[in-house]
């Protein structure tokens, strides 16, 4: 090889699996043990973290983390994504300088890169990009955290935490609100977003810092680990227009650990409801004496910053849990958005996480029960994403790819909701789904200034005999090839991943 050929300083990246999978059981063996000492201690304050945060075999899982997450193209401030750090420096000796700078005291999280991305409503929300290195630190950080604070976290949460996913809390809303248990009132609280026209701002971004470093601060004694949380809170904002915006509340914008700490903050919530459960109606003898008292039980539900409160009593009472709920959130710096917090019967029905939940009778017979279904807002959001992708821009492409990149679209939307009474909605995305696919495949094929005719479309276009599209190979399947199944409710004792079990190693 010449003297002066390029080397390949990505190389260092090519770990044997036997390494990989030894790194991945140390790691986890050291979760298990932060966990275990969490649950057996409620009272225990974690001290010397800071060594584990510097651990390179918790930085090279953090950078694994890192690598697998979508975002790993997108650059923060400094400009460099994965693929350069593997490229120009090599992932051992970007790891040995965060460890570095780590251990000296000297690193310093940069501010993160704001982008606007458009929501539904057609206004803007803001979006935090940190650089690379500052997500492997935050990626380490969460490592050695989140098996502590799930140790105190509580059953009725369910957002962005290991194992637990939105259909556990419509599960368990569904449990809640069917006979024998009739909790038919809903309080549907919204926490206020922002406090201006612009609406760029999330729940997330309001939290108040002193509030959640003083919940951080019960479980973690140890001082630089503090220092480390604190630092990403403050790091601020870099707008597109080059301005630094000071950070005075929020979680890090964008960043891996913000699901974290904001979850440690809103359990000020699930653990103000939690208590009056346990001490008040904590079992079928004080729920019933408080029923023949004419007071009311209640559950909260809460994925993130959306949650419910499920009420077995009157409407006044789910009423009166509004101050209750208003009065908890404020020493956080939150409050509820008083225009879209309300009180619903579960006969109205009400929407929560894209699926509207409602007690309707069973055709052909007098039984109500309690129905799932998605959203309006989430049929409509599919079918103007499967307009979008046959607009006649489209029309360039081959129709077994267009036909291919709209089965994509509705299996993965389908996939989502197929745990409700979905199958009618599934065929009513499909007919608008044909509808589009047909007009475009027309109008691709113009014969004159009009577009094919609906013989030569059956006969070209679809499988022989149907009506059901066909290219190359590729068929027409739509959001009706997902079977609609039911997602059965787990309770209160879903388990986390350090709890004692079979290790599993990554493939």
């Amino acid at each position: 090889m010449p003297e002066d050929a390029p080397g390949n300083p990505g190389a260092e990246l090519v770990v044997p699996p036997a390494r990989q999978v030894a790194r991945y059981r140390k790691v986890r063996e050291m979760q298990a043990k932060l966990h275990r000492w969490a649950g057996e201690d409620p009272s225990r304050r974690f001290g010397d973290l800071f060594n584990l945060i510097c651990d390179l075999e918790f930085l090279a899982e953090a950078w694994l983390r890192v690598k697998g997450n979508k975002g790993s193209r997108t650059p923060g401030i400094d400009g460099a994504t994965v693929a350069d750090i593997e490229n120009r420096i090599g992932v051992g000796a970007f790891l040995e300088e965060i460890r570095g700078l780590l251990e000296s005291g000297e690193f310093r999280p940069e501010p993160v890169r704001r982008v606007m991305i458009p929501k539904k409503s057609g206004k803007l929300r803001a979006l935090g990009i940190p650089r690379i290195a500052d997500r492997v630190v935050q990626a380490a950080l969460k490592l050695v955290l989140e098996p502590i604070f799930e140790a105190d976290f509580q059953p009725c949460s369910y957002g962005f935490r290991p194992n637990r996913r939105a259909h556990d809390a419509i599960a368990e809303i569904h449990y809640l609100a069917s006979r024998p248990r009739d909790y038919h009132w809903i309080l549907e609280a919204d926490i206020r977003s922002c406090f201006d026209e612009a609406d760029i701002r999330s729940c997330f971004d309001e939290i108040g810092h002193v509030a959640l470093m003083d919940r951080f601060r019960r479980r973690i004694k140890d001082k630089k680990v503090c220092a480390l949380v604190k630092a990403f809170l403050k790091a601020g904002v870099m707008t597109a227009d080059g301005d630094l915006e000071e950070s005075h509340t929020g979680t890090p914008q964008g960043g891996i650990l913000s699901p974290l700490l904001a979850n440690i903050a809103l359990s000020a919530l699930d653990d103000h409801f939690t208590r009056q459960w346990q001490t008040q109606m904590g079992n079928q003898v004080q729920r019933a004496k408080r029923k023949r008292h004419g007071l009311a039980n209640w559950r909260l539900i809460r994925f993130a910053d959306d949650f419910v409160v499920m009420v077995s009593g009157q409407r006044h009472h789910a009423e009166a849990l509004r101050e209750e709920v208003a009065a908890v959130l404020a020493p956080l710096g939150l409050r509820l958005a008083e225009e879209k917090t309300r009180v619903a019967h579960i006969d109205e029905g009400f929407d929560f996480l894209n699926f509207t939940i409602r007690r309707m009778r069973k055709r052909g017979t007098s039984k109500h029960y309690v129905y799932t279904v998605p959203s309006r807002k989430a049929i409509q959001a599919v079918k103007d994403k499967v307009s979008a992708m046959t607009y006649r821009a489209t029309r360039n492409m081959e129709p077994e790819m267009l036909i291919q990149g709209i089965n994509r679209a509705l299996a993965g939307w389908a996939n989502y909701y197929r745990h409700g009474v979905s199958k009618a909605v599934f065929g009513a995305v499909d007919h608008h789904a044909w509808h589009r696919i047909m007009r475009w495949l027309r109008h691709k094929h113009k014969s004159g200034r009009s577009g094919i005719g609906m013989p030569e479309l059956r006969r070209r276009f679809c499988e022989p005999g149907t009506w059901r599209f066909a290219c190359n190979g590729v068929r027409f399947t739509g959001a009706s090839a997902v079977p609609v199944t039911r997602y059965r409710y787990r309770g209160s004792t879903i388990p986390t991943p350090w709890a004692p079990q079979p290790e599993t190693a990554p493939s």
